[in-house]
């Protein structure tokens, strides 16, 4: 299990990407994320709607109600053009990131 403080910081990024691919829900999103961790990091529900919130505040994201589904109406996201452009950059940003940690952590298996 990963710990929710080694990825806060990059968890903007990975809504945006999931986001990226198709208008998604909360619950989808917190599914989709532990689908594709193989369940080794799961995003709580308060945490994940911070990040709708400060996504939306930032214009990166917007949200719509959807058509009715057995529960209600569900709240999707979809991500802006200033959101993708956002997220580009912090693809850069990780590659970075990435190299400064692999070089620290060569030869440690």
């Amino acid at each position: 299990m990963i710990r929710s403080d080694i990825i806060r910081g990059h968890l903007d990024s990975i809504i945006l990407r999931l986001i990226l691919e198709k208008d998604r829900y909360g619950y989808d999103i917190s599914k989709e994320i532990a689908h594709r961790t193989n369940q080794r990091f799961e995003i709580k529900e308060a945490t994940l709607y911070a990040v709708f919130q400060r996504l939306e505040k930032k214009e990166l994201i917007e949200s719509y109600f959807g058509s009715e589904s057995k529960g209600g109406k569900r709240k999707y996201y979809r991500i802006t053009t200033l959101g993708k452009a956002y997220f580009k950059e912090t693809i850069e940003e990780w590659k970075e990131l990435k190299d400064v940690i692999d070089i620290f952590m060569e030869g440690l298996d």
